[in-house]
């Protein structure tokens, strides 16, 4: 969810950025490539916002979720280092000087990657999951889904 976070901010940074600097007598905003790569952000940001919604909510039904949860974190991390990556491209030089907080998301995303667990880990266990080389251990214990431990409150 860290790495879905870095996706918002690194969006809102470029979005404030794109609307206040010009060149060329416009807003950068203008930019063809610049909104693709704004767009690209939204799009990403929305996406692993819905795959973290759906692993959540799956685990609050006292569903398995070890699969959702994975391809969550795989797509988060890989969308927050594109998203770092571009936002620094969007501040140009200023996406190196620590006036901008994009700098320091580019260096933070990759501790979300590693941490996580590397991409390629992730890509090859949602590939098993889908060759049916990957199946999930039953749970030691069955923990009862979140609506139930409200109710017994």
């Amino acid at each position: 969810a860290g790495a879905t976070g870095l996706v918002r901010a690194c969006r809102d940074a470029s979005v404030k950025y794109a609307t206040e600097r010009k060149t060329f007598g416009v807003t950068i905003g203008q930019h063809q490539l610049v909104k693709e790569m704004i767009a690209q952000m939204e799009s990403d940001y929305q996406a692993a916002r819905l795959l973290w919604l759906r692993s959540g909510w799956l685990k609050n039904q006292g569903n398995r979720n070890t699969r959702e949860t994975g391809l969550a974190k795989w797509f988060a991390t890989v969308a927050s280092e594109r998203a770092a990556g571009d936002a620094v491209q969007i501040h140009g030089a200023n996406g190196y000087s620590d006036e901008y907080p994009v700098g320091r998301f580019y260096r933070n995303c990759k501790g979300g990657v590693i941490y996580e667990g590397t991409r390629e880990i992730h890509k090859l266990m949602q590939a098993d999951y889908l060759l049916g080389n990957r199946v999930d251990k039953e749970p030691r214990c069955t923990l009862p889904a979140y609506r139930e431990v409200l109710k017994a409150r």
